[in-house]
């Protein structure tokens, strides 16, 4: 009886040992990428499984706490969805604190924001045109900016990496504006033997000196500029070599605040409508006598989602997670208070996630930490959710648009990956949906730390082809 018991597990060990292994052994081509980019095993973390439940597909490291980089955004734009509803809105209000007599505002105009993510230029033009067709032409006071809704903290632009005039750097704002970036445009005259500099969005009275024209090839000619960004213009004392044609650089012009970036852009776009603003502009909150002019609706949520995801745009996100601190609390918040939402939420939602660690919301952090299963049961969640279509097709397609648009071209499991990336420069991250060739989709999450992750993508790739093959 004995030696019959022994048999039996034997038995049973030999069925259930191959099936334990096919959970943790790495697919040859990755293990192959990631040896030949010089990343251990224990550097990743991966966990692969059928989308409703079932056992995953492959299993390591699963449990441990990484940095997402931006596959964090995945968190943060679902908790909205979810919290919010796609069709959420935020508004910006136009308040008049003074009489109008005729075409002229014998007072202040005050401009509340509500967080919008995306108050583009375009908005603001078309918002200042509608307060124009009200019969406003000249505001004899000031210009109010009420920034309330987010509680006012003090933010380094280069505190993360010491680039403060990157755009992914900007910080969030009640009343952002036009993601506090502007792009100038270099267009070289050889004729007359200059570079001609178009500034989207003009700011009045920021001026910008363009750099000399030279000869010679493009090479690096971003560095050639020698940028100078201050408080009152951007310099170029370097040069711009003709052979580079036109050309587009983005700037943060981070010695402006917010106020002051909006004020500029505001009197700027005013006076093109043929306004005019006597007096200065100031912090402030409306108030309680002030009437409402209009408010300007931004584009819905689900909108506001896919250009976080699709693009990995840092402070849309971070205005998201802000908002929702801000709605749940219906207080001004800090990150803090948008981080506490999120992880009531992940609780609310069944979604154990201990490790969880949120700073801003947006993955731009090396203090952001979760585990490849919580980010996973995360996105088995949001496909069961009824905001799943608008929440996958947020996500960048392989080989096709976003950040994964470069990604996997002429790959059998192109168009068939709806996957977000994460880059830092310690960390290359995916996380995503896998529809396999045999018809079954698959959640997906990798996440790599080293200081060789720069060198993970061939793996990554290995990894989403392999799913689509053997899925």
């Amino acid at each position: 009886m004995r030696i019959l018991k022994k048999l039996v597990s034997l038995f049973l060990l030999a069925l259930v040992l191959p099936y334990a292994q096919a959970q943790t052994m790495m697919p040859r081509p990755m293990a192959e990428a990631l040896q030949r980019a010089q990343i251990p095993r224990e550097a990743s973390a991966v966990y692969v499984a059928p989308v409703g439940g079932g056992a995953p597909m492959l299993a390591w490291n699963e449990n441990l706490a990484f940095n997402p980089a931006s596959t964090m955004k995945l968190v943060t734009t679902f908790a909205a969805l979810d919290l919010l509803g796609p069709a959420f809105r935020w508004k910006t209000g136009a308040w008049a604190s003074g009489p109008q007599e005729g075409d002229v505002l014998r007072g202040d105009l005050v401009i509340k924001g509500g967080g919008d993510p995306k108050l583009v230029y375009e908005h603001l033009w078309m918002f200042l045109r509608r307060l124009r067709e009200r019969g406003i032409r000249e505001i004899q006071g000031d210009l109010v900016l009420d920034r309330s809704v987010f509680e006012e903290t003090a933010f380094d632009p280069a505190q993360f990496d010491g680039e403060p005039q990157k755009p992914y750097n900007v910080g969030p704002d009640a009343l952002l504006l036009n993601y506090k970036s502007i792009s100038l445009r270099f267009l070289p005259d050889p004729v007359n033997g200059r570079v001609n500099v178009v500034a989207d969005p003009p700011l009045a009275g920021y001026p910008v000196v363009a750099p000399r024209l030279a000869e010679g090839e493009c090479a690096d000619w971003r560095a050639g500029l020698q940028t100078d960004v201050g408080v009152l213009g951007v310099y170029f004392s370097g040069v711009y070599p003709a052979a580079c044609g036109e050309r587009v650089l983005h700037l943060h012009p981070w010695p402006l605040s917010h106020p002051e970036y909006f004020h500029l852009a505001f009197r700027r776009l005013w006076t093109d409508l043929g306004g005019t603003l006597r007096g200065g502009a100031r912090l402030g909150v409306v108030p309680p006598d002030a009437r409402l002019i209009d408010e300007w609706e931004s584009p819905s949520l689900a909108e506001v989602v896919r250009d976080i995801n699709k693009f990995s745009n840092n402070v849309m996100a971070r205005q998201l997670l802000l908002t929702l601190g801000h709605v749940g609390a219906g207080l001004p918040v800090s990150a803090a208070g948008g981080a506490t939402a999120v992880r009531n939420w992940m609780t609310a939602r069944g979604i154990p996630a201990p490790e969880l660690v949120i700073e801003n919301g947006s993955g731009l952090s090396r203090a952001e930490r979760i585990s490849a299963q919580s980010l996973a049961r995360m996105l088995d969640t949001a496909f069961q959710s009824p905001a799943m279509p608008e929440f996958l097709a947020s996500l960048p397609l392989a080989g096709l648009d976003g950040t994964m648009r470069r990604r996997l071209n002429g790959h059998s499991v192109a168009g068939r990956a709806h996957v977000k990336t994460g880059l830092l420069a310690d960390a290359r991250n995916i996380a995503g949906y896998v529809l396999a060739a045999s018809g079954r989709r698959y959640i997906v999450v990798c996440l790599i730390n080293h200081t060789n992750a720069p060198r993970a993508v061939e793996a990554q790739d290995a990894l989403l082809q392999w799913i689509y093959e053997k899925g």
